[in-house]
C-alpha cells in the first residue's frame, strides 16, 4: 500500500533548552558544600584537577524522575509493516565544517584538517541518514525493542558515534571513550548531565527519566562534537540508514499518523564557552532549530504499508511529501 497523502510540515519549536544560551556556561559556587556528584556535573567550568577527581566520584546515583507514559504493553498477533525512505530533492546545501584545531593526533589522524558536523548526510541516490521516523499517536503495541547499536554512544576520533540515539524513558544509555584524550558529554534540553571522560577505554551508564530530545555536545575544545538523543515512551521508532530507508515492525492495524523528525543542517551562528581543558574561550556552531513532516498511514493485519518523505533545503512548508 503506497501512501501519498500531504500533510503540514513544521518546524520543531517544540525543543526544550534550545537557544543561544545553552552554550554559555554558568559560574560554579563554592559558597555550600556538594557532593561528588555536584562535582562532576558542574566539570564544564572548573579546571582539569576537578575534572580528574570527579571521575572517580560517578557512583552517585541521579533521582529518580518517573517518565509519564500512557502506552501500553499488549501482545500484537496481526501486525504489520511499516517501510519507506527519507529523500533529499534539489541543490544540495553547502557542507557545513569545522578547522581541527585541538588534538589533531587523535582527532584528525588522516590529516583532512576540518571536521563534517554531519548534520545533512546524503547517500549517493539522495537518501537522507539520522531522520527519525516515528508513529505520534500510537498508544498500545509491542514491547521496547528499540536496537541496541543505539543506546550507546562512543567517542571515537573525536566523533560521536552514532551521532542519533534512541532510549527508552527510564532506560539506561551507555557512554565511554575510546580515545586518550579529555572529552565531556554534556547533555541539555530533557537531562542535564555533564560527564567528563579523562581516559581511554572509561564507561558510563545513565538513566534517562526524562523523555524528550536531549543535544550532545563536548565541552572540551573538540567543538564539531555534536549528537542528538530521543528519550521515547513507545517502541515505534526508527533511525534512517545511510540510504535514507527506514522500517517499523509489529505495528498493530490502525490508522496512524507518522512523522520525520530531522535535526537541521544549517549553522544560525556562534556561540561561546569555556575549553575545560584550557579554560580559553572558544567559539562554536549554534545548529538551524529540528524540522519536521507529517503523514498518514494505514497499516492493515499482517500488512505493509509504505511511506516515502522528501525533503528539501526549500521552506519546510514548501518541501513535498511523496
Amino acid at each position: 500500500m503506497a501512501v501519498a497523502v500531504l500533510c503540514s510540515p513544521k518546524h520543531d519549536n517544540r525543543r526544550q533548552g534550545r537557544d543561544a544560551r545553552r552554550f554559555s556556561l554558568p559560574t560554579p559556587s563554592f559558597a555550600a558544600p556538594v557532593t561528588g556528584r555536584e562535582l562532576s556535573e558542574r566539570c564544564g567550568v572548573i579546571n582539569l584537577r576537578i575534572v580528574l577527581c570527579s571521575a572517580i566520584l560517578f557512583v552517585s546515583v541521579a533521582p529518580q524522575i518517573a517518565a509519564q507514559s500512557d502506552y501500553q504493553v499488549v501482545a500484537v498477533n496481526d501486525g504489520g509493516t511499516i517501510t519507506g525512505s527519507v529523500k533529499w530533492s534539489g541543490g544540495v546545501p553547502k557542507a557545513t565544517s569545522v578547522l581541527i584545531n585541538k588534538d589533531p593526533e587523535v582527532c584528525d589522524p588522516q590529516g583532512l584538517k576540518k571536521r563534517d558536523l554531519e548534520r545533512l548526510v546524503l547517500s549517493a541516490n539522495g537518501g537522507v541518514a539520522n531522520t527519525v521516523v516515528f508513529l505520534k499517536n500510537i498508544t498500545k503495541g509491542k514491547a521496547m525493542d528499540l536496537p541496541e547499536a543505539r543506546q550507546s554512544l562512543n567517542q571515537k576520533s573525536c566523533r560521536y558515534e552514532p551521532h542519533v540515539l534512541l532510549v527508552a524513558g527510564n532506560g539506561t544509555v551507555r557512554l565511554r571513550s575510546s580515545d586518550p584524550i579529555l572529552h565531556t558529554v554534556h547533555m541539555s534540553g530533557a537531562s542535564d548531565y555533564n560527564l567528563p571522560f579523562p581516559f581511554a577505554n572509561q564507561s558510563i551508564t545513565r538513566t534517562m527519566n526524562r523523555r524528550g530530545l536531549v543535544d550532545l555536545r563536548c565541552n572540551a575544545g573538540h567543538v564539531w562534537m555534536n549528537a542528538e538523543m530521543m528519550v521515547v515512551s513507545h517502541p515505534y521508532y526508527a533511525v534512517t540508514d545511510e540510504d535514507g530507508n527506514f522500517r517499523l515492525t509489529n505495528v498493530p492495524p490502525g490508522d496512524y499518523e507518522i512523522e520525520a523528525w530531522h535535526e537541521g543542517w544549517k549553522v544560525v551562528g556562534q556561540g561561546t564557552l569555556y575549553d575545560v581543558m584550557t579554560q580559553v574561550r572558544v567559539q562554536r556552531p549554534i545548529f538551524s532549530e529540528p524540522v519536521e513532516w507529517t503523514k498518514k498511514v494505514t497499516v492493515s493485519a499482517n500488512g505493509t504499508a509504505s511511506v516515502n518523505f522528501v525533503i528539501s533545503d526549500k521552506r519546510p512548508e514548501l518541501a513535498s511529501n511523496q
